[in-house]
């Protein structure tokens, strides 16, 4: 069976997922395309045979169309996911699935409503081959019950328009589902400290930020994120338990040894240090649509946690106090306690 894709959103990451499903992934062709920018949308679609349709609406409903791929603008993700489900289509959204809890909080009652899961947030992390090796780590009990977490998310340079809200929404948000993922705990409270600022900085940025986090089991988590580190971009994880600790490895890389030295290179990007993560999150997610099976990734309650967490955390940087996630009780359609 080869599953039909309709992308709503033909942006740099709409265009990069168009051509993984086209080049990389087995099973797929992407059908239909719209973008808010027609003549980006006929530039992403020409190449792979696709039709360019007016609207995400007409993208949804198109006959040719099996499942929805969300990659529009952030405030838009909630309505077309809507959508799909309304439509009864299964619907893979990039992140963040909604930019309110309260949206998240519809979309979940909707696919509830449905009776079957149909919606993935693309969270790719939990798709890295090292963040797996962690978590069967720590599933297995090797290290012990879990007790400090400590992270790293550092990326070179930000543009001037990166804010330091930000640092939560868009980068720390990554740590918060993996984190959520790999302690099977839910992250109840949040705090931000902002140390020495980098010069190297926009004068309006706090940079870095750290990150503390407590989770419901009493797991504490730090979080460096340092947005103007320089050097590359470099994420660590190191999970401390009571008999062990296991630590993220870090990307594969020669070592070259010359002039009195001994280096290996660090990426300098995210795009090449999850784009094995990336491939295998859609090969997956297109294998259990030919298979007919729900979705097993990052579900919809995963995304509304996210919102939830990293408002909290914004929150936080602001009043300089400790703020409660205050999520909601989980559902047992998602897991949660009958």
């Amino acid at each position: 069976m080869t599953v039909r894709i309709g992308v709503i959103g033909a942006g740099w990451i709409g265009k990069e997922h168009i051509r993984r499903l086209t080049d990389t992934v087995t099973g797929a062709r992407v059908s239909a395309v719209t973008d808010i920018d027609s003549a980006r949308a006929e530039e992403a679609a020409a190449p792979v045979g696709a039709r360019v349709l007016p609207d995400g609406a007409a993208v949804i409903a198109a006959n040719d169309v099996d499942a929805v791929l969300v990659t529009s603008w952030g405030p838009t993700h909630a309505e077309h996911v809507l959508g799909a489900i309304a439509a009864g289509k299964p619907v893979f959204c990039e992140k963040p699935l909604a930019t309110t809890a309260e949206d998240c909080l519809r979309i979940i009652e909707a696919e509830q409503a449905h009776g079957r899961r149909l919606v993935q947030v693309g969270f790719m992390r939990r798709y890295d081959t090292g963040y797996r090796q962690l978590k069967q780590v720590i599933d297995s009990g090797r290290i012990g019950r879990p007790l400090i977490v400590h992270c790293a998310h550092r990326n070179p340079t930000v543009p001037e328009s990166y804010t330091s809200s930000m640092a939560a929404l868009d980068t720390a948000v990554h740590e918060v589902d993996v984190l959520r993922w790999l302690l099977d705990d839910e992250i109840v409270s949040t705090q931000v400290l902002t140390p020495r600022a980098t010069s190297k900085r926009f004068a309006h940025l706090k940079d870095p930020q750290i990150m503390l986090f407590e989770t419901a089991k009493g797991v504490r988590i730090d979080l460096e994120v340092f947005v103007n580190c320089q050097y590359g971009y470099d994420i660590q994880c190191e999970a401390v338990g009571e008999e062990g600790l296991v630590r993220l490895p870090d990307p594969a890389a020669v070592g070259v040894r010359t002039a009195g030295q001994h280096s290996t290179e660090v990426l300098t990007d995210w795009v090449g240090r999850f784009r094995d993560a990336f491939d295998t999150e859609f090969r997956e997610w297109i294998a259990g649509l030919a298979a007919g099976d729900e979705p097993a990734g990052p579900s919809a309650w995963d995304g509304y946690a996210a919102t939830v967490i990293t408002a909290a955390t914004v929150e936080a940087l602001e009043s300089g106090r400790v703020v409660t996630t205050d999520l909601k009780p989980r559902p047992a359609f998602y897991g949660g306690a009958a």
